[in-house]
């Protein structure tokens, strides 16, 4: 006798009569799909595990506390029977093939009608996989191939674009400190979908490799500005692109509402009728100290952090920050691009009445193969910022955290070797 492979097919059981027999935990694991798909289930048995006690009290399902009696199958679809009574299953079995019920049997699969698969789920994709071969099916296997599609869709490694249901728009996205696998999983999924990409430099680079060729990967740096400032001719290319109804994702370093201009993006697509989905990313000015050993917070050495830009020196007219406030502060403070004006903002701090002997730690490529971190102190900080060649992008943190964090780098796997004044 050939050994036919099974016929894959989705049950549309939405208010049609579906009887489960037996409500152990077989049952408590297949119930829930069945009720997410809308079947209207009777449970047939005298006992049942409290999980499923409680879809009953929930109203999902009814259940008749007996066991399996002949006739219980009548104007049923489906069947699924999951008792330890092997008579009963077959009796259950025997009704189901005479009445034309589709029959999943958790105790003898070979004696079934039907076979559930691994199911999983992810944007609105159902994943349904079986396996058989010449030693029978393996269940086992069958789980492990589901989860590792679903996570691929889920996580973007496995492209599949939408066709029929995609609306085109703007998605801004952040991508985090620079690490590719530090982008958040839904990040990564609508770069898989897009068709244009708007890329900031500092966003995490090793992820547009893995784009698809027809994909338009455009830096945001080198966009041509002409009459416009910069500003002005990425929120016009996101228009324009989207417009012309293709997927955009605009790529950020970091969060796009971290000094990322995000609102300013949003604000345009919104003025232009352009729908834009924001997805958070995760901040530079927390994660880069966290990969070099350095908490932001410490239990009885920081109660708070701020965090601040720095690329307007102090003394600038347009500067919006109090930096005699900040001095003030015991907490910890991360200034993001600060570099070029370390020196400034040191000597702003100190003037403020922060002591020259407070710790500095600055963290260049954080998170990245080329992360490097060097120590100094406010009072030191420019001279070792010029002498050890610190170069942007890095983030500084200022405060008695980066002596804590010293103290158990040595524990952490480092992708370089921190330079310590």
């Amino acid at each position: 006798m050939v050994d036919h492979p099974a016929y894959p097919v989705g049950l549309r059981l939405s208010g049609r009569r579906v009887v489960v027999i037996g409500g152990g935990q077989v049952a408590q694991r297949r119930l829930p799909a069945l009720i997410a798909a809308g079947a209207d289930i009777t449970l047939v048995s005298p006992s049942a595990t409290a999980s499923v006690e409680a879809m009953v009290t929930a109203g999902e399902i009814r259940w008749e506390r007996r066991r399996y009696a002949e006739g219980d199958l009548a104007e049923t679809w489906y069947v699924l029977i999951a008792t330890t009574d092997p008579e009963a299953n077959a009796r259950a079995s025997a009704e189901a093939e005479r009445a034309r019920v589709w029959c999943v049997r958790s105790d003898d699969a070979d004696a079934a009608t039907a076979w559930t698969p691994a199911t999983g789920r992810s944007e609105g994709v159902t994943v349904a996989v079986l396996t058989a071969g010449p030693h029978g099916r393996d269940p086992r296997r069958s789980a492990a191939v589901r989860d590792a599609i679903v996570e691929g869709l889920h996580n973007g490694t496995i492209a599949a674009p939408h066709h029929r249901t995609r609306t085109p728009g703007v998605a801004l996205v952040g991508g985090g400190p620079g690490d590719p696998d530090l982008i958040t999983v839904r990040g990564r999924r609508l770069l898989a979908e897009a068709d244009v990409v708007i890329a900031d430099r500092l966003g995490p680079r090793d992820l547009l490799a893995e784009l698809p060729p027809h994909v338009e990967v455009i830096d945001a740096a080198k966009i041509p500005y002409g009459r416009f400032m910069a500003q002005e001719a990425i929120n016009a290319a996101l228009i324009e692109h989207a417009r012309a109804g293709r997927a955009v994702v605009r790529l950020k370093g970091g969060d796009p509402y971290v000094f990322g201009r995000g609102m300013e993006e949003l604000e345009a697509l919104a003025e232009a009728g352009i729908p834009c989905t924001v997805v958070p990313g995760i901040s530079s000015s927390i994660s880069v100290p966290g990969a070099a050993g350095i908490p932001v917070t410490h239990r009885g050495v920081a109660h708070e952090f701020t965090v601040v830009s720095g690329h307007v020196a102090p003394e600038d007219e347009r500067s919006l920050v109090d930096w005699d406030a900040l001095a003030r502060l015991r907490g910890t403070l991360v200034v993001l691009m600060g570099v070029d004006k370390i020196g400034a903002i040191a000597r702003a701090l100190i003037a403020g009445g922060r002591a020259p002997h407070t710790p500095v730690a600055l963290i260049q490529e954080g998170t990245t193969a080329s992360q490097r971190r060097v120590d100094a102190t406010l009072e030191t900080v420019a001279e070792t910022v010029a002498a050890e060649d610190v170069r942007p992008p890095a983030v500084i943190v200022i405060g008695e955290v980066v002596e804590v964090g010293a103290r158990a780098a040595a524990a952490l796997p480092t992708t370089a070797d921190p330079v310590n004044q």
